[in-house]
């Protein structure tokens, strides 16, 4: 079901009690479909497009934090467009970094508004960098098409803050723009995506096109 905090509170307090649902995953197909569907989901099939919820460094000052929520070091981000090939940078807080990963999804939607994907083990290769002398202060990212920031805090606006915040100084820094010229690019470019509402610490995504960055 839903959960009750993305939809008006008379909605939430009408949804149906929660159920457990099945998927069957079609890895040679790459499709996802309903083990035991209902006449009006007959014919749902969903393209798999399989990502990583949760993946990070340590987080800062020694901290012991669930893995079910997400901060500055990433986390339970659950955002969908962590799917092979994409590169990924995390501020490190702890001598060795101390990165971990999990929570496959075969596919989820934005938000992971019911709180769950579809949960799937994943066989996972990857390759880590230290850049050493680089500074960040929140999760980045880098796809063949958009660079992007990930902020994560509750309420959704302080993540959304935290995103831009992290894109202003990756265009101030890196770009050498000023944060007059950041804010106008920003303004008619930037792109924004819910990636999770249902943690304890809400995730969204700041994006900016590589065409666009590629004028500069």
């Amino acid at each position: 079901m839903l959960a009750p905090n993305v939809v008006d509170p008379i909605a939430a307090a009408a949804l149906p009690p929660f159920d457990i649902v099945r998927w069957s995953v079609d890895a040679e197909q790459a499709l996802v479909v309903l083990e035991k569907p209902t006449s009006g989901l007959a014919g749902l099939k969903l393209e798999a497009r399989p990502f990583l919820g949760c993946f990070s460094v340590a987080p800062p000052k020694d901290q012991a934090i669930s893995t079910a929520t997400s901060g500055e070091y990433g986390g339970n981000m659950d955002y969908k467009g962590l799917v092979a090939g994409v590169t990924v940078y995390f501020p490190v807080f702890a001598e060795g970094a101390l990165f971990h990963l999990g929570d496959g999804h075969a596919v989820q939607g934005c938000g992971e508004i019911v709180g769950t994907g579809v949960e799937i083990s994943l066989d996972v290769r990857f390759t880590v960098q230290v850049l050493k002398g680089k500074t960040i202060g929140w999760p980045r990212g880098e796809s063949d098409t958009h660079w992007f920031c990930i902020g994560n805090a509750r309420p959704l606006d302080q993540a959304l803050q935290h995103a831009t915040t992290e894109m202003l100084a990756m265009l101030t820094k890196d770009y050498g723009l000023t944060a007059s010229e950041a804010s106008l690019l920003l303004g008619q470019a930037v792109e924004y995506e819910v990636a999770n509402v249902f943690n304890p610490a809400y995730s969204v995504v700041c994006k900016v096109p590589k065409a666009v960055l590629s004028m500069l």
